[in-house]
């Protein structure tokens, strides 16, 4: 229970430390998935499959994505424990459902892309062309057109309630809602632009390890 007077969220530090590896995790594991499997026209042959050093990185990009939806949903429990009675049920589920939601289809996503790795051919090998397009669309299709959109919710929610509660600043917020419009209308049209939530999930982190950090260096005094 917080305490009368105390900050309705001083937020801990497992919180940033887990959104700090979330962005982490997740940028390395977009970028591995961008270089093994590419998207567009000019990926027409599946290379990925020919190519040792396509089919390691997408081999690392699978093996980063469960740590990466574990730490994120770690970061959610740990900003939700905090924020307590002083957040809105409506923007809290809104928050917490976008989150989970999230984390389904990036799971859902690695597991369209491992489906295209380990299609039953030969080692070394070119698949048929349908089976590589199906799986590589469904692949980005799971992470440019549905779990950015929910990322977009979780970013927007979290910055309302972060507004109302006065709890983040006004550049971050606004930074927020920029982050959730790209995520919303342009990520599933400009290649690499979902990396935008990896870089605003770095910045929220190092913002609240930054300001947990504050008030144990003036106590320190």
């Amino acid at each position: 229970m917080r305490q009368e007077g105390q900050p309705v969220l001083a937020t801990p530090r497992a919180a940033g430390l887990a959104g700090v590896v979330f962005a982490l995790l997740l940028a390395a594991a977009i970028v591995l998935m961008r270089l093994g499997i590419p998207e567009g026209a000019g990926a027409v042959v599946p290379r990925g499959f020919t190519d040792p050093t396509r089919r390691q990185a997408v081999r690392t990009a699978l093996a980063l994505v469960p740590f990466a939806g574990i730490v994120f949903l770690w970061f959610i429990g740990a900003v939700r424990a905090h924020v307590g009675a002083g957040e809105d049920q409506f923007l809290a589920t809104v928050f917490l459902g976008s989150g989970l939601v999230f984390t389904a289809m990036m799971f859902g996503a690695a597991a369209a892309a491992g489906a295209v790795l380990s299609v039953a051919h030969p080692t070394g090998t070119v698949p048929w062309p349908s089976s590589w397009d199906f799986g590589r669309h469904l692949a980005y299709a799971l992470m440019t057109e549905y779990a950015t959109r929910m990322a977009a919710v979780f970013v927007s929610s979290l910055s309302v309630i972060g507004h109302r509660l006065r709890i983040l600043p006004r550049p971050l917020t606004i930074l927020g809602f920029l982050t959730a419009l790209t995520l919303l209308f342009v990520a599933s049209e400009v290649p690499w632009a979902e990396l935008v939530f990896p870089a605003w999930s770095l910045v929220l982190s190092l913002y609240i390890l930054v300001v947990n950090i504050r008030p144990r260096a003036a106590a320190d005094v």
